[in-house]
Order: structure tokens, then sequence, then C-alpha cells
């Protein structure tokens, strides 16, 4: 994809290391004079290698990397590791090739070592399921940094490297550029890193060479089917990440069904939590306090413990969220009497989720809030909390991704008008798909409600918000799901830049709303 993409972030001070000592240490083939050779950085791309790098030629959907090392070597790659495929792509190409029957598989543990990753190594905390991954990651960040300890975070929306940010490319970067990045935190003393942790980052090994303290799910729904066969083969997925090879112990959300198999087929000890009054959980959230600016909770155990505490944004779900992430604390070893603390010397979690929920609205007119949510379950929890703070009626509009799950489209159509007053359907990443076709596919969905909303059909998705604040009287309120925080609309290759937080309140301003 071309356009918009944002940098690969190294660390500042790499010492070059050999790459005979690689082959000798990781017990690797090779190819070619390795005397002298250095490596100093590691990418899969071409156009971004830098000299003294390692480029990773790996088997596309259409071609070999391995096609590309002359670009590579004009760049200033000293070394390619790639699979025997590449290999003989590469023979004539003079350059030392490192060998191994998979180069993304090897990618984690060649990064590790040469950036030696795991040496003084920070806290590590992972969380994976389908929705309330990014939520539970800046809530954990957020209480890290109350507890004083300086913090990275790699999430789908940011990544925090102590007091910078930077904008992500892929919810989990590629294994080179994941340990690349740590290797930056902890130039800057970074003692604790929270990862949001995707399926396909498991399933194509992009956390690999991490062995993670606490591992966290949040819950399973219908994401994802383009990727995997079924529901079944999207679990193994997830499953995965409670295995020793990539975490010590795990804390689980029993408030989908699929919490309670994680716990029964988990290879590592695992406590659970639920905000739903599960009896098997050791932890249950009870939320005490839902308004628009916050929601209260206490957090108890059935050994007594307990931490009342409120989180900065609406929803139950998000209590739930910032639940689990404060059991992911104590499990990793943090008193709970020192999580009270900071909590209550500050009035709640302190953290900012970018496109979670988000009011982007003043204190007059409709209330607007843009929401990253892009599946049925998504839908239905935030539509659920926009719904409880709204006096008049509520508003959606929303797109879906062209060229991603298709499957789930019926559903997020019929979701959506059953919470809501008026549906406004729109345009979202098309991609390659006709944007068209995409909405015929929601609108089915979405005319199955008996007796269902108002619906609208609007494209593009700057008319669409426009269409939806005529619409909006003093007292509505408008969810604006799918974008949330990206700064990009993904079409036909080309990321236009777009932001439906600054085209939403655009639309109020043009409307005489503050």
């Amino acid at each position: 994809m071309s356009g918009n993409i944002p940098p690969v972030v190294r660390p500042e001070h790499t010492t070059p290391r050999s790459v005979e000592i690689l082959v000798d240490e990781l017990g690797l083939r090779s190819v070619g004079d390795l005397r002298g050779v250095e490596i100093s950085g590691l990418t899969v791309m071409t156009r971004e290698v830098r000299p003294g790098d390692m480029f990773v030629a790996v088997r596309g959907a259409n071609r070999h990397g391995a096609e590309f090392i002359a670009d590579a070597k004009t760049n200033g790659a000293t070394a390619i590791l790639t699979d025997e495929e590449g290999a003989i792509i590469a023979a004539d190409q003079g350059i030392p090739l490192v060998i191994v029957d998979s180069p993304r598989a090897a990618l984690g543990e060649v990064a590790r070592w040469l950036y030696r990753t795991d040496v003084d190594a920070p806290q590590f905390f992972g969380i994976t399921g389908t929705n309330g991954k990014t939520s539970t990651a800046y809530l954990l960040e957020g209480i890290i940094r109350q507890l004083g300890i300086v913090s990275g975070l790699s999430t789908t929306a940011e990544r925090h490297i102590a007091d910078e940010t930077v904008v992500s490319r892929l919810t989990t970067p590629e294994a080179s550029e994941l340990h690349a990045l740590i290797a930056r935190m902890k130039e800057v003393a970074v003692r604790a890193v929270v990862i949001e942790v995707s399926a396909q980052a498991l399933t194509h090994n992009r956390v690999a060479g991490i062995r993670f303290d606490v591992a966290g799910f949040t819950n399973l729904s219908h994401d994802h089917l383009d990727d995997y066969a079924n529901m079944e083969e999207y679990f193994r997925a997830k499953l995965a990440f409670f295995t020793p090879d990539f975490a010590k112990r795990g804390v689980v959300s029993l408030d989908s069904p699929w919490g309670a198999r994680v716990v029964e087929e988990s290879h590592i000890p695992v406590t659970t939590i639920s905000s739903l009054g599960d009896p098997a959980a050791h932890w249950q959230v009870e939320v005490t306090e839902d308004n628009a600016a916050y929601t209260a909770f206490t957090l108890t155990s059935r050994d007594g413990v307990s931490i009342a505490t409120r989180e900065p944004v609406i929803g139950r779900h998000m209590a739930a969220n910032a639940g689990l992430a404060i059991v992911m604390l104590i499990e990793a070893g943090f008193a709970p009497d020192a999580i009270r603390a900071a909590l209550d010397r500050d009035g709640g979690i302190v953290s900012y989720l970018p496109g979670r929920t988000e009011k982007v609205s003043g204190d007059r007119g409709p209330n607007v809030y843009v929401d990253f949510g892009h599946s049925p379950d998504a839908f239905d929890h935030t539509l659920a909390a926009v719904r409880r703070f709204t006096t008049g009626r509520t508003i959606m509009v929303f797109g879906a991704d062209g060229d991603r799950d298709a499957t789930k489209r019926f559903d997020m159509g019929r979701v959506a008008a059953e919470g809501c007053d008026i549906l406004v359907i729109t345009d979202h990443h098309p991609r390659f798909e006709d944007p068209a076709s995409i909405r015929q596919e929601l609108l089915v969905g979405a005319r199955s409600v008996p007796s269902g909303p108002e619906i609208h059909e609007v494209s593009p998705p700057e008319d669409a918000i426009r269409f939806a604040v005529s619409l909006a009287r003093e007292g509505d309120s408008i969810l604006w799901a799918g974008p949330g925080h990206q700064n990009y609309r993904d079409i036909r290759g080309e990321r236009t830049v777009y932001s439906a937080r600054d085209l939403a309140r655009a639309a109020l301003a043009d409307a005489g709303w503050s």
C-alpha cells in the first residue's frame, strides 16, 4: 500500500553483530563467505533496507522476496535470510545467504538475537481477543504509568515509547519491527511493555522471540473469517497464546463462551474474571456508577481483595476491560494495595483511548462519538453504551471493510438496525471491492429487522456524517463506527487522508453546533 505509511521505529544505537556468530549460535545453514559480515538491522521490506541490514526474503502471495535482492543490495543489505526457494533464486547475487525452512518462523528469534531484547528485558503484557484488546492495552498502560513505571505500548492505534507517540501500521507489527521497537524502548528505560496481540500475529509468528509475563484474553466473537476457515480455527489461533512458548501465565475473561474453553485448554496457569456474574470466575467486576463521563466499578476476588475505582470511557464493557487490566498487573506481581493507592490518588484510571467511543462534540447539540468497532459484537456493546446516555434518538453511521470478512456484514447491518433509531450506511475501506456492493450486503442485514429504524444509504462517508448531523437534534446521539482513530481510507491500495474525528467536528460546525 502506498502513501501515508508510518515509519518503522528502530533503536538509535545498535551494535553490529556477526552473521557468522548468528549462524553458529542459532544452528542455521549458510551459503557464501561470512567472514567479517555484520548486520545492524533486519527487515522484510526492500524499501526499508538500510546500510548494514539483513534483508529477509519471504514467499509472498504472488512473488518471492528473493526476486528483489538486487534492490536490497543497492540499499545496503549485507546478508539475506531466506528459504530454499529463495536461495535458488539468489544463487548468483553474490551476497551471503542464511537459509531456514521458514524465514517468518525464524524472524522472531533472529530479531531477538540481533537486538538482544531478552537481555535485561522489561515486563511484557499481551492482550488478545476479538474486541477490547486496544482499550485494555491503553487502560493497562495508564495504570502502569500511574504506578510510576516507564512504559511502552504497541496497539492498533499507536506505539508509545515512554513519552514518544508513533502511529501504528499493523495491530501487531512484524517480528523484526516489534523487536526493534522493544530495543528502542529499552534505550529510554522502559520497564513494562503492553502489546496488543492479534490472531494473525500468532499465526504469522509476529510475537515470536518474546515470552510474555502475562497474557490476557478479552472475548471471542464473529470476525476475521476471511483469514480463518471457521470460528474453531480462529479460536485455535488465539489459544496458541496460552502456551509456555508465548506466556508464563494468563488472565481470561469468561464474558464470552470461548473464555471457558481457553481455561480448559490452556497450557499455562490462568486466573479468571467476569463482569457478567459468572460464579466460576475468581474475580468479579461490578459496575457501581454508569454515566456519560466515566464508568465506576468494584473489582473483587474470592480471596477478599477489593479495588473500587473508575475508568474514563462510557460502557460497562469498558469496566470489564479495566478489570482485566488490573488483574493482569496483580498476576504480574504488583501489590493490590499499591494499585489501589495509585488509582485513589488520581481519582481512577488516567488514560486516553483514541477512537474508542470517543466523544468529538461539544456541550451543545447532539453528542457525536467515533469508534473503531467493526464487528457485530462491538456494535452491540457500543450502541448499548451510547443509548444509555441519550435522551433523544440514537443515530448510527457505519460502513464495512472491503476485501475482509464478508460473512459478518449481514449481522453488522442487523445488529446496527436493532440498536438505533436512524441508520446511515456508508463506506469504510473499500480496498479493491465495489463500495456499492458492500453497502448492499449491509442493507440486507439492516432491512431484515422487523419494524426497524429509518434507514439511509449515503456515499461517500464525508457526505454521510454531514447527512447524519443534519438529522440530529439536541439530545440525540450519533455513533460513527468503524474509522475510530484512523487517519486514512484504503481506496484501491492508496491511503487517502481522512479523519472521522475532523469530519464530524466540521459537520457539527457547519450545522451551527460549536
